[in-house]
């Protein structure tokens, strides 16, 4: 899956980053639609919403698998400890620090220059404005989730609740 740049594949796609957009969009659409068909008390008022929540769900469905790709996904994957100075300031100017780091960065010839001067040391993929998460995004997405689940209290108990 991992493929290093070069010259020829510098617009390649992650298509596993597409399917894992697409799965959550599909996942927060089902729950708006669940979310609308219990608020309505009417079963054909509902049915109508709900059928206008799939239509525009589908449609953005699209337009996000329709998106152009916007943004280089810069990943460090190999160290540059015994190499020059030059490529590790390279490295420093695309803001990398440390192995397995990514970074996002608009399409411009500056970068994609940059890119080719470190393109073994890199993996690059290109995807759409929608998929570039800031620092704080990526530490939420590395966390692990809780290992519990809070389901009653003792106060609740008590108090009949």
């Amino acid at each position: 899956m991992a493929s290093y740049l070069t010259s020829s594949s510098l617009m390649r796609v992650s298509l596993r980053t597409a399917q894992v957009s697409r799965f959550n969009v599909a996942r927060s659409i089902t729950t708006a639609v669940e979310g609308e068909s219990s608020k309505s008390s009417n079963s054909n008022s509902s049915s109508s919403t709900t059928s206008k929540i799939l239509s525009e769900s589908q449609n953005s469905v699209e337009i996000i698998r329709n998106a152009p790709a916007t943004h280089f996904k810069i990943t460090l994957r190999r160290s540059a400890i015994s190499l020059g100075d030059k490529i590790k300031g390279t490295l420093k100017a695309l803001g990398i620090h440390r192995r397995f780091q990514t970074v996002y960065f608009p399409h411009s010839p500056e970068v994609a220059g940059k890119i080719l001067r470190v393109k073994e040391l890199v993996e690059v993929e290109n995807v759409p404005t929608h998929m570039v998460m800031t620092k704080q995004q990526q530490r939420q997405a590395r966390k692990a989730p809780r290992g519990y689940k809070v389901v009653d209290t003792r106060v609740g108990k008590f108090m009949n609740v």
